[in-house]
């Protein structure tokens, strides 16, 4: 019998290619959760960016909120990733934060709808509890990340050990405020980062001096 006749078999695409349809689902669903938000996404948006059929979309995911946490977990891999390689090339509190900062940078540069999806993701939590939920306990690594630069800085005498929760928050407010307000233009992102590092360094703004009137 000639296997022309024969019907298709169905299933899973072969390894490349379903690795490659993965990348191109969990980076279309980045792009689109980032720029508009988890409620406002459809499963046909997420087929349609990726170049899937809907059906096709669900040989990878159960639903839209499990690739919702699949994109967070493959954000966290490659923004932790090169925040760690970074962290590790330098010694001293001050040298780890920069190399950090431009790894942040550099980051954006490459792929700005990282930046993009991890500020959506602060206002989706809020807007859909289940994804609070879901998340759990997965911001426990960058909470273990900020905690090693702090204690790099104890090790070196530039951080005080009881400014350690201080130092740990002020970390906390820069990756954040580079995210969510200074992630826009890389002209203004690189701004911050120098003002930021030049803050740290004490040249940017000096006290004022104590004028004293003459009798």
């Amino acid at each position: 019998m000639s296997s022309k006749g024969a019907p298709r078999r169905r299933g899973r695409p072969p390894d490349t290619k379903s690795s490659e349809t993965r990348e191109a689902i969990l980076g279309g669903a980045r792009q689109l959760f980032g720029q508009r938000g988890y409620g406002a996404v459809t499963n046909k948006d997420l087929a349609a960016a990726a170049g899937v059929t809907t059906g096709a979309l669900y040989h990878y995911v159960d639903s839209k909120l499990d690739l919702y946490l699949q994109v967070h977990r493959d954000m966290q891999l490659k923004i932790y990733r090169r925040f760690q390689l970074a962290d590790s090339s330098q010694d001293t509190f001050i040298s780890k934060l920069e190399a950090v900062l431009e790894a942040s940078h550099e980051l954006n540069r490459d792929d700005p709808s990282l930046a993009k999806f991890v500020g959506a993701v602060r206002a989706d939590t809020r807007r859909h509890p289940e994804i609070g939920e879901a998340l759990g306990d997965a911001n426990a690594e960058r909470e273990e990340f900020f905690m090693r630069i702090v204690s790099a800085g104890i090790a070196s005498g530039e951080v005080r050990p009881e400014d350690s929760d201080l130092v740990r928050e002020f970390v906390r407010l820069i990756l954040v405020g580079l995210t969510d307000g200074s992630s826009e233009t890389l002209e203004q992102q690189r701004r911050a980062i120098d003002s930021v590092m030049a803050m740290v360094r004490g040249t940017l703004i000096r006290p004022a001096e104590s004028s004293s009137t003459s009798p």
